[in-house]
């Protein structure tokens, strides 16, 4: 199988010199990477600028990965020939537009008008005590992905802050929905640890449980496999 994985978080640039980013390690996508390393499959992997990665391998290709714009272009690049996406990356929900101080906005009449700016200077000034960052909402890159090849085998992920499993199980049977996904990997901030990382992984069919990063690697590396069979099988009919 080629395998398409996300990893790591996205950086959104306020200038030159600053940015947006999340705590997003990418180790547990980096352990994806290497479970189907070891079972000689062709892994691409698009990884933070921060992320872990794995060591050099011949099936292995990392590409580095800045803000939400450069991953969806890159994504489009290799959905179309692959058989499975992992998309395990934390992407910002939000990018920066523009930046000024507190009293330019204050003084404003029509707020509206930094939606439609832009800062020039590579770096911008930090004089003022108050600066005011304007952002907007990034695509949501999940969506698009089926869009592009429907026939790929899509592994997303949900991280909710101490909630119910319940609850835990309703959002990600949503997002299953929503997004077209074949299956949602379910997780709780609170139930990750060095030593061990609750997971849902949740299907139409199946919830079944992770307790650590490497159940959930060879979890998912399991049900590409098994999915990828199936469907390959039900062409040949």
């Amino acid at each position: 199988m080629r395998v398409l994985i996300t990893s790591g978080g996205t950086t959104e640039n306020i200038d030159s010199v600053r940015g947006i980013t999340n705590f997003a390690t990418g180790r547990l996508g980096k352990l994806i990477a290497e479970r189907f390393l070891i079972q000689n499959h062709e892994v691409i992997l698009l990884a933070g600028l921060q992320a872990l990665v794995p060591d050099n391998h011949d099936n292995l290709t990392i590409i580095r990965i800045s803000g939400v714009a450069n991953l969806l272009e890159t994504m489009q690049n290799y959905l179309p020939t692959v058989d499975v996406v992992v998309h395990s990356m934390a992407v910002s929900d939000y990018t920066p537009i523009y930046m000024t101080d507190f009293e330019t906005v204050a003084k404003s009449d029509d707020i509206t008008e930094f939606l439609s700016a832009s800062n020039e200077e590579k770096k911008i000034s930090s004089h003022s005590d108050y600066q005011v960052l304007f952002l907007k909402k990034t695509p949501k890159v999940i969506k698009s992905i089926k869009t592009i090849n429907q026939n790929v085998i899509l592994f997303g992920f949900k991280l909710l802050v101490d909630v119910p499993k319940e609850h835990l199980i309703q959002v990600a049977s949503t997002s299953l929905t929503q997004n077209k996904a074949d299956f949602i990997l379910a997780n709780d901030l609170t139930t990750i640890t060095a030593e061990r990382h609750l997971g849902l992984l949740v299907s139409q069919n199946a919830i079944i449980e992770a307790k650590t990063k490497l159940d959930i690697a060879d979890l998912i590396v399991a049900k590409s496999k098994e999915t990828y069979d199936q469907n390959h099988t039900r062409r040949n009919w």
